[in-house]
């Protein structure tokens, strides 16, 4: 069990005749002893270029990595004891899975006989006992995964790195191989990054989450503070589906933000009249009332029975873009029929209009 600090990394990307690129711009983040952190962000975020640096294939520009309490930044790839599982599998298709599994420990002239034992043990533990003696083209998608992760794991690396690793799997094969790295993660206590743009992913698998954006992490905290809490307009409107609802208003004297004329929605913030402010609503917080209320009186423009739940789509009038709300499964709603839906003011996020930060 090993601890990992990152301290003000920092990778910049410079080329003769252009200006350089910095895509990690001084992240820090501790992570404890056989914990899983999730980097989550959109392609090009930096995540990636993170993950490559602690694995030692990318040189550090600025910054310290620390495994176990020692920098490990000027420690060549080979000599960290740190495993990696990318996304494209990187097995060795002239190799069994048995060879695959022990190629690394064969390759630092570990005996045959312990090569052996660790290789069956890793196959029973992963689940590839009877797969052994199959070379990887005959493997399904979510088999080769197993294989790339077991061969990070078999050689008891102080932190595991997992790069995009459910990526290549349909859904049935994603659902069944996150729940299977899930257990192995927690059984084993390594401590794990997993780099993902999927916010499922990062959601279900990850002890906490880092939200990335432009080489910079916009917030860290558990899967809930991610979600309900989020530091600012990225962080709400990248994590969560259906997306947040998000709508720009202006605040008035009575403690309501006006969205349009006429339509208005109470917060649960003190604003100075006339700030302008972009309000966020999920679709799971709006719920739709009976035609008595004083709720929102909006127009349907879509509805989607999606058996354990609907989504509705709504118009609000004199307010652009669509409401977005999630509807029981019991709901039928017709296009073009009208109805009144409200908001929780305690679950209604304020964010500032210039800066998108969360206003408390």
């Amino acid at each position: 069990m090993t601890e990992l600090v990152l301290r003000e990394l920092r990778k910049t990307y410079a080329s003769r005749g252009r200006p350089p690129v910095e895509a990690v711009r001084g992240i820090g983040l501790e992570l404890r002893s056989g914990e899983l952190l999730g980097l989550l962000g959109p392609s090009g975020c930096g995540k990636s270029t993170t993950l490559r640096m602690i694995a030692g294939l990318e040189a550090v520009t600025g910054g310290d990595i620390l495994v176990g309490g020692g920098s490990v930044v000027k420690v060549p790839a080979q000599r960290r004891n740190i495993g990696v599982a990318f996304e494209n599998y990187a097995l060795y298709p002239p190799l069994t899975v048995a060879e695959n599994l022990g190629f690394g420990l064969a390759a630092r002239r570990r005996p045959r006989r312990e090569v052996a034992a660790r290789v069956r043990g890793m196959a029973e533990r992963i689940g590839l006992t009877e797969l052994l003696d199959a070379r990887p083209g005959g493997l399904s998608s979510g088999q080769k995964q197993r294989v790339a992760l077991a061969r990070a794991l078999i050689r008891e690396p102080d932190v595991l790195l997992l790069d995009e690793p459910l990526s290549h799997l349909d859904a049935a094969q994603r659902d069944t191989t996150r729940r299977e790295l899930k257990r192995i993660q927690k059984d084993l206590g390594h401590t794990t990054i997993l780099v993902t743009h999927d916010q499922e992913e990062a959601l279900s698998l990850a002890d906490r989450i880092a939200v990335m954006k432009d080489g910079v992490i916009q917030q860290l905290g558990t899967p809930y503070e991610i979600y309900d809490s989020p530091a600012n307009l990225f962080v709400a409107d990248f994590v969560g589906e259906p997306a947040i609802n998000l709508l720009p208003g202006v605040a008035g004297a009575d403690g309501c933000v006006r969205l349009s004329e006429g339509v208005r929605l109470a917060v649960p913030v003190r604003l100075a009249a006339g700030r302008e402010v972009v309000l966020g609503v999920r679709p799971e917080d709006l719920r739709l009332v009976g035609e008595d209320t004083a709720a929102l009186r909006a127009r349907v423009g879509a509805h989607e029975p999606l058996l354990e739940a609907g989504i509705a789509t709504l118009a609000l009038d004199g307010v652009a873009g669509p409401l977005v709300v999630q509807t029981g499964p019991e709901v039928r709603l017709d296009r073009g029929e009208t109805v009144r839906v409200s908001a929780d003011p305690r679950l209604t996020h304020v964010f500032d209009a210039a800066t998108g930060e969360a206003l408390r």
